[in-house]
């Protein structure tokens, strides 16, 4: 069993104890936040389970292997690179960095040393992102032509990343995983209501090499929590609603096909069929993930959220922000 220490007890770190709790590989050995409150919060769950204050302290310790980092996102390479230089593997809440070169730095690092650098992308583990991405490879949507997404809700305001770093992340780590290609370019525009300089409102276009077109949307001012996404193939579409409590996936059997060789109309058919709605696995994304990073320290394998997906989703926001920064301009990858 190998211990791992917890740094960052706010909002997403409780979710992470847990699962790391309930994982048999791990042991938490030590929970570390510079807030008092949260600590007092920690030891309220977790009486028994050493809390630090300094960070330092825990990283430095010879007995942790592991460290997780749960912070603010601005505070991620830091740690991250202290624990890789202490000789811990490492698994960080998302964004990894908002810096491409910072993002190879740990990579290097964790690769010299054979240390495991993994991304908390839990979506991926979704067990619905899981069966869309079964669907695709095995041909039964056809050729993806577009996906349409929507994170949108009220709050909550982050102070050191805009609404794009936030929480369209979570909607570009499945698109990168479903469609397995980068875009060609990128076109975001947004809005600051808030604060100057972290849109909280913001529109984000992906064009590609072929007709595909991904188009994200995401705010922290909507009266309404919507987590949808649209998938459309050449064969079927689907729907993907991760509020819905049991039914989140619907797979249509609903198409079109054009006739254009008539110069002055196009001809389109429209075929409506019916509607599937598939099983998945109802396992929790968290717990999986919290497996798939001890699995990839223990069998030396591959995370499926590891850092070349952390790579593709940097590069995109990169060239987002560009975007935003200079009022809509179409970025080049």
């Amino acid at each position: 069993m190998m211990n791992i220490g917890l740094v960052g007890y706010g909002y997403w770190g409780p979710n992470i104890a847990r699962n790391i709790i309930y994982n048999s590989g791990f042991k938490l050995a030590c929970i570390c936040d510079h807030d008092q409150n949260r600590l007092e919060l920690a030891h309220k769950h977790y009486p028994f389970i050493p809390k630090l204050s300094n960070i330092d302290d825990l990283i430095s310790n010879p007995e942790i292997d592991c460290i997780v980092i749960a912070t603010n996102p601005t505070s991620h390479y830091t740690i991250a690179l202290n624990a890789l230089k202490n000789h811990k593997h490492v698994l960080v809440e998302k964004p990894l960095s908002t810096s491409l070169s910072e993002i190879n730095s740990l990579e290097q690092i964790a690769n010299e040393q054979d240390l495991t650098l993994m991304v908390d992308h839990t979506f991926l583990y979704n067990g619905v992102v899981q069966e869309m991405k079964s669907l695709i490879d095995n041909h039964e949507i056809g050729n993806i032509k577009y996906i349409d997404t929507t994170r949108i809700n009220l709050g909550i305001f982050q102070n050191d990343v805009n609404v794009l770093w936030d929480l369209a992340t979570h909607d570009l780590s499945i698109v990168n995983y479903l469609l397995q290609k980068m875009p060609k370019s990128i076109i975001a525009t947004g809005k600051c209501h808030i604060k100057a300089g972290i849109q909280n409102i913001a529109y984000l276009n992906l064009m590609y090499d072929d007709d595909t077109i991904v188009h994200v949307h995401s705010s922290w001012m909507s009266p309404v929590k919507i987590r949808l996404m649209l998938i459309g193939g050449d064969k079927k579409m689907m729907v993907y609603n991760d509020i819905e409590p049991t039914e989140k996936l619907k797979v249509y059997d609903t198409g079109l096909s054009f006739d254009s060789n008539d110069k002055d109309q196009i001809l389109v058919d429209y075929r409506v069929g019916d509607v599937n709605i598939p099983k998945y696995s109802t396992k929790e994304p968290l717990a999986s993930m919290i497996q798939d990073f001890e699995k990839s320290i223990v069998q030396k394998t591959k995370p499926i959220s590891g850092i070349e997906s952390a790579k593709q989703i940097v590069k995109i926001l990169s060239a987002a922000q560009t975007s935003l920064d200079m009022n809509g301009k179409e970025i080049l990858i």
